[in-house]
């Protein structure tokens, strides 16, 4: 435990807490900053000015990470006869209906990253919002996880489309990736990442609209950027590099 608090303190020292980075100098940071054996996931917190007490000022949506999460997500889905099938044949990892239901509602389970359900087991899956809400597990039609084409949700969610959306504190966390990532594919994800929320600015959102970013991994510190920097930044990067 102390060896690890050493190697975290040294990792804080070699971030200037009070700079916002560059994205590119941000991503090699947070590389170097990594403190445990495994390979860690690399997180971005977004602080947004929204006053999400107003229902048309709450963001929320999916992205589909041009380089994936680095991790094998996942996938529960509620369904019956064929629509059971179909998401078995895409790759599902737990399918069933009221009795997988049950099992999340008796056994607390939530070994899974996504659930998605077929609309005609919303009665069933509306009983389990008090132990998937809080986790951001809730099947929701406009995030596109109660549907009926079960494959292509299915199939999405694997190849690393996730939902978004802020927390109480207007903050949206998101996973960008992993610290094995080569650092193209951090700034890639990152960049997607950026660009979909400034997408998606609701339209009564007032003053400025992305106050800070930081960019950690699981373990280490964590890394200011500057919100300013949303453009080309794979660009930007290639440039730097032969530049040097």
């Amino acid at each position: 435990m102390a060896k690890h608090g050493r190697k975290f303190t040294e990792a804080r020292e070699k971030v200037d807490r009070e700079r916002e980075y560059s994205p590119h100098d941000a991503v090699r940071l947070v590389k170097e900053t990594k403190v445990a054996k495994f390979d860690e996931t690399v997180e971005v917190h977004i602080r947004t000015g929204l006053n999400v007490r107003h229902a048309d000022e709450q963001l929320r949506g999916t992205i589909a990470l041009p380089h994936g999460l680095g991790k094998d997500v996942k996938i529960a889905v509620f369904a019956k006869g064929d629509k059971a099938r179909e998401a078995e044949e895409a790759g599902a990892d737990f399918v069933g209906a009221e009795d997988l239901a049950e099992r999340v509602q008796n056994e607390n389970f939530t070994d899974f990253d996504v659930a998605i359900a077929t609309p005609d087991m919303m009665p069933v899956v509306g009983r389990l919002g008090r132990i998937l809400g809080p986790q951001g597990k809730m099947p929701n039609p406009k995030v596109g996880t109660v549907t009926m084409d079960v494959r292509k949700a299915v199939e999405e969610s694997k190849a690393g489309k996730v939902e978004y959306r802020t927390d109480r504190t207007a903050i949206v966390h998101m996973v960008v990736g992993k610290t094995s990532f080569e650092d193209d594919k951090l700034l890639g994800n990152y960049q997607a990442i950026i660009e979909e929320l400034i997408r998606a600015k609701p339209s009564a959102a007032k003053g400025r609209y992305i106050r800070s970013v930081v960019l950690a991994s699981s373990m280490g510190p964590g890394i200011k950027i500057d919100p300013s920097k949303t453009k080309d930044l794979t660009e930007s990067e290639e440039a730097s590099a032969t530049a040097a």
